[in-house]
């Protein structure tokens, strides 16, 4: 007969051939059988196949990645017989009867609490190997800080272990990762250095006299960008010390899929190289001898001397990026990655706390909201703003198909462009909407005057599903950029004119 015919499950078949109870000697032949069967498997669900409640269990644990052994009753002979003696020994009449470690737990509703509570996983792991941390985090950076804060939050034992593999001239920086030290903040303050800069060009223009001998000094500046970022360097580590969370300033590898060491680096000596190059204007070329070469060419994912083979987990030869599942979770399941190392994610600050956070109370919490990769606002901050949240419109044509869309878009003039003179129409703001959707707004774009600010309200009416018609019955701020998009009306389908004459 077919596997399931005799009562196993296609999760993980267990053989079991018993004759019908017709005495004692077969009652108790029954008992030591059920007995066998949970002294020898970790996680034992007696189920029945068509139960919605068993089925909702043993997804359970498959979402786990926990090995779930199921005997079926229902595809059973004496399915009956064995319930029965279930109920004798652990006065649970009903399916899913589940076991975890020889222990009994319930049915459905107690497995599920098991989950929510973080019980289940400290059942899971009775009779494993001990570990010195229920978590390790390599890596310093906004998501790993987040992860490891939140786990230590609920409870964990967790170490932070981050390193900066200095330049050959010794160049490091602290804790924090690349936002804090060599991204975000300071690209932010430069940013707004160079907005003052115009700022005080356009001040003569509103009345403003001065001396014409307005300069700008860079180590000013940098000294107190630097010592801006000192603080926050600082004010991580006092925060993984609050929480409890143990830091470690070393270079972590891989040795074994639960084994990292670590071992601290000392900065090199600067060679020196001696490059030849060819002009991409002309044939010339070029030879010289330097300490250092930038070759700028993106940025580098830092997995390859880290042990990940040693690990076992699946990297993208070419880029050194890791592919996740929806999860978060690697090839390895009891490794898992966030952040900019992630194959075809956003190389983003807030979606590696995001995630950060939300994988540490799905592993430690019970819970299971997992993060949203599509709506995300985000915004470039070149000297004319852009900012976006959903999809682009070639992404969105793709998904949708172009006969699904409506695309409103306009060019407009921000009020304070106009005294000083500044380009009238350099400014952009475009919506995709999904016509499907009851034109459910998919995407957003916006190129002006502080895009993060305006961004960033888009995005959580975004997440709220806002719709075109909502977006026309809002009532705009004037005079304001933003407001443009209470008052879209010009499709690109339509082929009309978008240039505004005033603000």
């Amino acid at each position: 007969s077919s596997s399931e015919e005799r009562g196993i499950s296609t999760r993980d078949r267990l053989l079991i051939i018993m004759p019908p109870i017709e005495n004692d000697a077969g009652r108790e032949q029954i008992r030591s059988k059920i007995e066998e069967l949970i002294d020898s498997h970790q996680v034992l669900v007696f189920s029945k196949s068509y139960c919605p409640y068993c089925v909702k269990v043993k997804e359970l644990f498959k979402e786990l990645n926990v090995k779930c052994n199921a005997v079926e009753l229902d595809l059973m002979e004496d399915g009956t017989n064995y319930q029965d003696l279930l109920h004798e020994m652990t006065g649970q009449k009903t399916v899913p009867s589940v076991f975890i470690n020889k222990k009994h737990i319930g049915g459905c509703d107690n497995t599920m609490k098991a989950h929510k509570d973080g019980d289940l996983q400290k059942l899971l792991g009775e009779g494993r190997e001990v570990y010195e941390y229920d978590l390790i985090v390599i890596g310093g950076g906004s998501g790993g800080l987040a992860c490891s804060k939140e786990a230590a939050a609920l409870g964990k034992k967790v170490m932070v272990l981050d390193y900066v593999v200095p330049t050959p001239k010794g160049t490091t920086w602290g804790l924090g990762g690349t936002c804090v030290n060599v991204g975000c903040i300071p690209k932010k303050l430069m940013h707004q250095t160079a907005l003052l800069g115009t700022a005080i060009e356009d001040a003569r223009k509103f009345g403003w006299e001065f001396s014409d001998q307005v300069t700008h000094n860079w180590e000013t500046m940098r000294t107190a960008v630097n010592n801006y970022i000192g603080s926050l360097n600082w004010g991580y580590r006092v925060s993984l010390r609050d929480k409890n969370v143990n830091y470690v300033n070393a270079y972590a590898e891989f040795v074994e899929p639960h084994k990292i060491k670590i071992e601290q680096l000392e900065a090199g000596t600067p060679g020196r190289l001696k490059v030849t190059a060819k002009s991409t204007e002309s044939d010339e070329i070029f030879e010289g001898e330097y300490n250092t070469v930038l070759i700028a060419v993106g940025r580098d994912a830092c997995t390859g001397k880290i042990g990940l083979d040693k690990a076992g987990v699946k990297v993208n030869a070419k880029n050194g990026k890791i592919p996740v599942n929806d999860e978060e979770q690697t090839s390895v399941p009891h490794i898992y990655a966030i952040g900019d190392i992630l194959e075809g994610k956003w190389e983003l600050t807030p979606v590696a706390i995001q995630a950060g956070k939300l994988l540490a109370r799905r592993l430690y919490a019970g819970a299971s909201l997992k993060c949203d990769y599509v709506n995300v606002p985000t915004t470039v901050f070149t000297p004319m703003e852009y900012g976006s949240c959903g999809y682009p419109e070639e992404k969105a044509v793709e998904i949708y198909g172009q006969e699904n869309l409506e695309i409103y878009h306009s060019l407009f003039w921000p009020l304070e462009f106009t005294v000083p003179g500044r380009d009238n129409n350099r400014c952009y703001a475009k919506i995709i909407c999904n016509k499907l959707d009851n034109d459910r707004v998919i995407g957003f774009h916006y190129l002006g005057p502080n895009a993060g600010e305006v961004t960033q309200g888009f995005g959580a009416a975004m997440k709220c599903g806002i719709t075109k018609d909502q977006l026309d019955n809002t009532i705009g701020i004037h005079p304001t950029c933003a407001e443009i998009f209470t008052t879209m009306e010009v499709t690109k389908s339509s082929g009309g004119d978008i240039t505004q004459s005033g603000c």
